[in-house]
């Protein structure tokens, strides 16, 4: 007996469409990694007392590069969440604030920073007895 070429499983059930609720996960992933990036999150958190310079933003977040909060703030002004200005002197001078799409944001990051600040101990406690169970 031969091996027939020919297709057994012709009924295939009608391909779904995405359900409506799931539609926009790519956009909203995307959305998420930028808000949801330590950086950016340490970058709105500075910025919600009024606009910054970049040279003062970089002291106030301990461990950036400079490399990483310009492409942090390149991302953030992307996504219309920060504006920059450039103000013509000598040097120039240049400010970073957040838009009113940026402002909207900042109650939820602050309060996501906040409760990271108070639950550190908890976290580091838990990794290290998770670490310490799966050892070996």
């Amino acid at each position: 007996m031969g091996t027939s070429l020919e297709p057994t499983h012709t009924e295939l059930p009608a391909s779904q469409a995405p359900h409506p609720d799931h539609a926009d996960c790519r956009g909203v992933a995307s959305i998420l990694a930028r808000v949801g990036d330590k950086w950016s999150v340490f970058v709105i958190m500075m910025l919600s007392d009024g606009p910054k310079r970049f040279n003062e933003l970089k002291r106030m977040i301990n461990g950036i590069s400079q490399r990483m909060l310009t492409l942090t703030l390149r991302g953030l002004e992307r996504d219309g969440l920060v504006t920059r200005t450039i103000f013509p002197t000598i040097p120039p001078r240049v400010d970073y604030e957040l838009t009113d799409l940026g402002r909207g944001l900042q109650q939820p990051v602050k309060a996501l920073g906040q409760w990271a600040i108070e639950h550190q101990d908890q976290i580091a406690a838990a990794r290290t007895r998770f670490d310490e169970r799966n050892e070996g």
